[in-house]
């Protein structure tokens, strides 16, 4: 398999997220267009506080439009260190901190240009209140692990992988080692 040769891009709205459009030439000689995602990395923190109690954000998301529970975590400025940003977004979000440790990063998905980090922050404790922007409206869940593992299974949570990924790196899954 050869990569694709990107013939051009043009930007695309630049609102919350910025799309641009890349065109691509394939290797049969086939141009084809696809809308990118773009913009800075982000950040995904597993929570758990000294009695192992998960910290989650619950709010409002407009794209699938349901209230849905995540991990706490937003944007790394550009030159931010991740852990930086993971400690920064935990405490703005739901006022806990802890001991934060970032496992690694992925790919959000095949049209987006931007990593997604996974920390966890262990020790967790609430040691100020939120520190919401102006748009953000999130309440602060707290669930015990077996039922964090059910909302991972059955799907009722975004930033499922960075979940698995960080339970697995704290040796935290059910049947785990």
């Amino acid at each position: 398999m050869e990569p694709w040769t990107k013939l051009c891009s043009r930007p695309g709205s630049a609102g919350f997220v910025r799309i641009r459009a890349d065109r691509y030439r394939l290797a049969d000689g086939t141009e084809c267009e696809w809308d990118i995602l773009d913009g800075p990395d982000s950040v995904a923190v597993l929570a758990l506080t000294e009695d192992s109690q998960v910290v989650l954000a619950r709010q409002f998301r407009p794209g699938p439009g349901v209230v849905l529970d995540e991990l706490p975590g937003g944007g790394v400025e550009p030159g931010e260190d991740p852990a930086v940003a993971a400690a920064r977004e935990l405490l703005e979000e739901t006022g806990y901190a802890g001991e934060v440790e970032v496992i690694g990063s992925s790919w959000l998905a095949g049209n987006v240009a931007r990593h997604c980090w996974t920390a966890v922050a262990t020790r967790c404790r609430r040691v100020a209140d939120q520190q919401l922007d102006g748009e953000e409206q999130i309440t602060v869940v707290l669930r015990d692990l077996p039922a964090f593992h059910d909302q991972l299974r059955v799907g009722s949570l975004t930033d499922a992988g960075a979940g698995y990924r960080a339970l697995d790196h704290l040796g935290l899954l059910p049947g785990a080692r």
